[in-house]
């Protein structure tokens, strides 16, 4: 493992710290204030205003007068005007988020030309908005004629209304684009609740709008908020019609349990514990180094395969690769283009992980790699690329999402069947990753309940596919045809065949 420092920042941010309501670059009306701090050096970047409960319900109150009032819901065309202008804004403006993620977000610079950043920059805002003319917003159903009566028939797709999107802090820009594309290209308007621990990647978002954009007042609402008091209005003010929600399955439980009072659609992305299958024929020479890819961002990514089942024969050659692959990782600041694994975003995940370390080699788990700090740093929110093997399927490191630097292993026997047992035996499904050949590949991934997969390094990543997943990893799907339906209601309409004023479309 290779360790490096963070060095001292030379980019000038020009960060936006003000909250954006109704039209307005504001700051939050207490004047709080909330500290940004650089996971990498502990230091304090900045500041962003901190928003109330009053910041919040003038938020709310703007997305559903911005709604009701004006003809966002309505107006394709100018949506789709806007949503490319927006598009446009933010190639511009793409440096100076790269910046700010690496600085707030500690996440190596190598990570935003990939998904941090370039990935759902080029196309989140930019398919949604041509989809608005591709979508079959209406059709009709074939005629019929009960009581004798001749009639007609209409489906009509139709906005949700305001959405709630809470975004975290490991993706910042990414979650934030692939939710606001389909929620703004459907008509609906929006009130975004950002990390608090990541506010810049957001706020800037405010500033782009309100700039840079035709986006009427009210449609884009943005307000980063400490107060739980304050969020909670958001899950239970009956003006709000639909929480997206990305984060904890612990919290997506609460948020689903507070919204069903007011009947809120949910769409809701939460927790992963993928696994990393390699079959008995793939070439172990790229199957087995593979097991890196549980390092992007510090292992903090909800779709993450950070469980590795190998077949018992491979075993040991299994932990060799990934102890040795790890343990070669570089480790440190993330503005290096060296450095593959950079800080946890905070001291308080840095202690969570290492707890789950503990735990493993507690429950007879044996740590081939890392399991600590790396050595020669004393600033950052650190832990060493781990490896965890001798994992069986009972112990929490196997069953439990950890959100950091750590991968473990376990044997499986049975052949595919085996493989298949092992990884669907977890509360979660939200992706996973096989390595073997083709047609043993493919039979294994249809069986793996998961809402996404991934198969010998292909990739199903994009903003035309759905993304979410089965069991506790959420309820609905996000981007894709699925994703742009699920922030739409369903209208069925009937009149009479002789009725002059309706035609069919």
């Amino acid at each position: 493992m290779t360790a490096s420092a963070p060095a001292p920042s030379s980019v000038d941010f020009d960060p936006e710290t003000r909250l954006y309501i109704d039209g307005q670059l504001r700051p939050a009306s207490t004047g709080a204030v909330a500290e940004n701090v650089n996971p990498a050096s502990e230091e304090v970047l900045g500041m962003c205003a901190d928003a109330g409960k009053q910041d919040m319900e003038e938020a709310i109150a703007a997305a559903r007068r911005a709604f009701d009032t004006t003809e966002w819901a309505t107006d394709h065309a100018f949506r789709q005007h806007c949503l490319m202008q927006l598009h446009d804004a933010l190639q511009q403006e793409k440096e100076r988020m790269r910046a700010e993620l690496v600085a707030e977000v500690g996440c190596p610079v190598s990570s935003t030309y990939i998904a941090q950043l370039d990935w759902p920059l080029a196309d989140s805002i930019s398919w949604p908005a041509r989809y608005i003319s591709e979508f079959a917003w209406e059709r009709d159903l074939p005629d019929a004629a009960l009581m004798g009566v001749p009639n007609r028939r209409k489906v009509l797709k139709e906005p949700v209304g305001v959405v709630a999107a809470i975004t975290p802090w490991n993706f910042p820009v990414e979650i934030i684009v692939n939710k606001l594309g389909p929620i703004l290209a459907t008509g609906n308007t929006v009130v975004l609740k950002p990390a608090v621990e990541t506010p810049w990647s957001a706020l800037r978002w405010g500033r782009i709008i309100a700039e840079q954009t035709d986006i009427p007042a009210g449609v884009v609402n943005i307000v980063v908020a400490s107060d739980n008091s304050a969020v909670q209005l958001l899950v239970t003010d009956p003006r709000v019609d639909m929480v997206s929600f990305t984060g904890s399955t612990a919290v997506g439980q609460l948020i689903r349990r507070m919204s069903a009072e007011t009947m809120k659609r949910n769409l809701l992305e939460l927790g992963g514990k993928s696994a990393y299958i390699v079959l008995d024929d793939a070439d172990l020479d790229i199957a087995l180094p593979g097991c890196v890819g549980a390092l992007i961002h510090s292992g903090q990514g909800c779709a993450l395969a950070t469980r590795m089942l190998v077949p018992r024969q491979h075993y040991e050659q299994a932990v060799e690769v990934a102890t040795s692959t790890f343990s070669a990782v570089g480790v440190g600041d993330p503005g290096n283009p060296a450095t593959f694994c950079g800080p946890l975003v905070s001291a308080r995940q840095r202690d969570r992980v290492l707890g789950y370390i503990e735990a493993a080699a507690e429950q007879g788990g044996r740590v081939t790699a890392g399991g600590g700090a790396p050595t020669g740093l004393d600033r950052g929110y650190l832990v060493a690329p781990t490896v965890i093997a001798d994992v069986e399927p009972g112990h929490r490191i196997f069953q439990e999402e950890v959100f950091g630097p750590v991968l473990s292993i376990t044997a499986y026997e049975g052949g595919d069947d085996g493989a298949v047992a092992l990884a669907n035996d977890s509360a979660y499904g939200l992706s996973g990753a096989v390595m073997g050949s083709p047609e043993r590949a493919m039979a294994v991934a249809r069986r793996v309940r998961t809402g996404t997969f991934n198969i010998n390094g292909g990739l199903f990543y994009g903003a035309d596919a759905p993304f979410g997943g089965y069991k506790m990893s959420g309820v609905g799907r996000q981007n894709g045809h699925e994703g742009f339906e699920q922030h739409l209601q369903t209208k069925s309409i009937g009149f009479p065949a002789s009725d002059p004023c309706v035609s069919r479309k």
